[in-house]
């Protein structure tokens, strides 16, 4: 039965559809619990534990009875902590009414959009983008402008482009820095150049993705556009969250900064939605931004031998072409080369998600496809797991790719 002849759903189910993350996490699992063998290079997570100091913060909390509802605001521990690191980072000192708290900087996300979204209005998205962020726009009424940012310029978004998008209803546009999926990280002087054209059209606010930016590769931390051009302070969302920094995926904490006015309407939202994040979720990610930041330093270091394990095997293979990432925990790799080869069976490779098929069936390696980042043509792999696993993987991709023929 389709969504038309279901009273009960909305026109928007008719064309919104699981997040491709999750669709294809569902699947890794499907795979495992039928016990065949599967190497997901699919994680979106770190597959590291949360640090211990921060665990017994929240067992802590849980003994202390702090299991109540909290303001949607969040905790004074929280607000504290949260601003102190937004200072470090940026610079600029956020009072207690220019903080949001959600259940993950998604949820946030979601949120501003909601809060600020008229019919129509649009929303640029430099692509390659995080699968979320189109369908966040449509369903809360606006309209995603995507714009291509491809290789010769580092999968990253410039002048010429972003005011060749504007319009008279462009509303938002989103950085994400550093980049799911490319890994790319915008230096100062390229969020500068941005900053000069956004001036010329003051209607225009920016949401900046930055969830990734203690995974971060260079001598310098991940710079912040708000840092960069503080007069445009009034209209930047940083969005961000404990999740990918300290292991906490599952503990639901985001946060962000903004205008007084934005994060009260979200506050507001909050209040008539999920009321406030967990109290104990709160208490870790307070203990998570306030303690010892130890755990970063020495999963970045990992996670840097992870990332040439995969590039090297990547790059050693006919016909992929495998991008080193400045941040986050993935390799972006451009495989269009082998679009229009033939498989052993007679199937000819027509779009990227033909050959994520093969590369399964063949190897039971399982990446995401460009196409689910607004950039067909590409795949996405993580290395956010051991590196015998992600040896293993090179090996099966190396595999599935040497049966391929061209006609």
């Amino acid at each position: 039965m389709t969504v038309t002849e279901t009273p009960l759903l909305a026109e928007r189910m008719s064309w919104v559809e699981e997040s491709p993350s999750s669709r294809v996490a569902d699947r890794v699992r499907a795979f495992q619990a039928a016990g065949k063998p599967v190497l997901p290079l699919t994680i979106g997570e770190p597959d590291f534990d949360t640090p211990e100091h921060v665990k017994e913060a929240a067992i802590a909390a849980i003994r202390a009875g702090e299991t109540k509802y909290t303001s949607a605001t969040g905790t004074p521990a929280l607000q504290t902590a949260i601003r102190a690191r937004l200072a470090r980072k940026t610079g600029q000192s956020y009072g207690p009414g220019e903080i949001a708290l959600g259940g993950g900087a998604k949820q946030l996300i979601f949120l501003a959009f909601l809060a600020t979204l008229d019919a129509g209005d649009e929303v640029i998205v430099p692509a390659p983008h995080w699968v979320s962020y189109p369908d966040m726009v449509a369903l809360n009424g606006g309209r995603p402008v995507l714009v291509a940012a491809g290789a010769d310029t580092g999968y990253k978004l410039t002048p010429g482009p972003l005011r060749g998008a504007v319009t008279d209803r462009t509303k938002w546009l989103v950085l994400n820095t550093p980049n799911n999926p490319t890994g790319a990280v915008y230096s100062r002087d390229e969020l500068a150049a941005l900053a000069e054209v956004l001036r010329e059209y003051p209607r225009i606010s920016v949401l900046c993705d930055e969830i990734y930016d203690e995974i971060n590769f260079g001598t310098e931390p991940v710079p912040s556009l708000v840092s960069v051009a503080p007069d445009l302070r009034e209209r930047i969302f940083l969005a961000n969250g404990v999740s990918k920094a300290y292991a906490m995926t599952g503990w639901r904490i985001g946060y962000a900064a903004g205008s007084a006015t934005l994060c009260a309407a979200i506050s507001t939202l909050q209040s008539q939605s999920s009321s406030c994040p967990s109290s104990v979720s709160q208490a870790a990610a307070a203990a998570a931004l306030d303690g010892d930041q130890s755990f970063i330093t020495e999963t970045v270091g990992v996670y840097v031998e992870r990332r040439e394990l995969l590039v090297s095997g990547l790059a050693a293979i006919d016909g992929l072409r495998p991008v080193r990432p400045d941040g986050g925990f993935y390799v972006w790799t451009d495989a269009s080369r082998l679009i229009g080869a033939i498989t052993p069976e007679g199937r000819r490779i027509a779009t990227d998600a033909d050959l994520a098929e093969h590369f399964l069936e063949t190897s039971g390696v399982v990446v995401i496809t460009g196409e689910s980042y607004g950039c067909p043509g590409h795949f996405r792999a993580s290395f956010a797991l051991d590196s015998e696993t992600i040896r293993k993987a090179v090996s099966g991709l190396a595999s599935a790719v040497s049966v391929l023929r061209f006609a």
